[in-house]
């Protein structure tokens, strides 16, 4: 089954995480890929306790629209490749028998964090994600996150959340808060 949290609200990312800990607490190991994102965030400390595998690219501080050519350049590497490497621990996992099996518990989590910014920004190819996606056995669950999904995205995902923003705080210039954004 194909998850996409998507929208302009805050809430992408922690239901994403929600889902990775729920997996987790049922021994279904879980694979949670952060794309476009690379500061420090205390919910990935929690992850790593729960023994998730999380993968994400090299600290920035600038946001896509303030990065150089040059550095939109390695960006746009750096995401392909924690794509491909996610794919290939998602397969080593399934090949090893790692994690729960039945009908009714899938054997892995895929989480693709931020997978919409990345195709958005021409990090990754839509495509190519999603026939990665579609080529993965049933066994395996996959999260899609961001802001504007690829059609293709909303085409194919079996559940689909959209988050609104009514109202944020940044909207006042209030920045993020450590414990609560990050």
């Amino acid at each position: 089954m194909i998850h996409l949290y998507y929208g302009d609200g805050k809430g992408k990312t922690t239901s994403a995480i929600g889902l990775a800990i729920r997996a987790a607490g049922n021994n279904i190991p879980v694979i949670f890929v952060q794309f476009m994102k690379s500061a420090s965030a205390g919910e990935l400390n929690s992850l790593e306790k729960l023994g998730i595998r999380i993968l994400r690219g090299k600290e920035s501080r600038h946001f896509f629209s303030q990065m150089t050519e040059k550095e939109k350049e390695e960006t746009k590497k750096l995401s392909e490749e924690i794509f491909s490497r996610a794919i290939s621990l998602t397969r080593d996992y399934l090949q090893h028998g790692e994690g729960e099996s039945s009908p009714d518990c899938p054997r892995l989590l895929l989480v693709l964090d931020e997978v919409c910014a990345a195709c958005h920004y021409r990090m990754l190819s839509p495509d190519d994600v999603m026939t990665v996606v579609r080529q993965l056995p049933e066994q395996v669950e996959v999260v899609l996150t961001g802001r504007n999904p690829p059609s293709l995205f909303l085409e194919a995902a079996d559940y689909i959340t959209e988050m609104k923003k009514i109202r944020h705080p940044y909207d006042k210039k209030i920045t993020a808060r450590k414990g609560v954004e990050f």
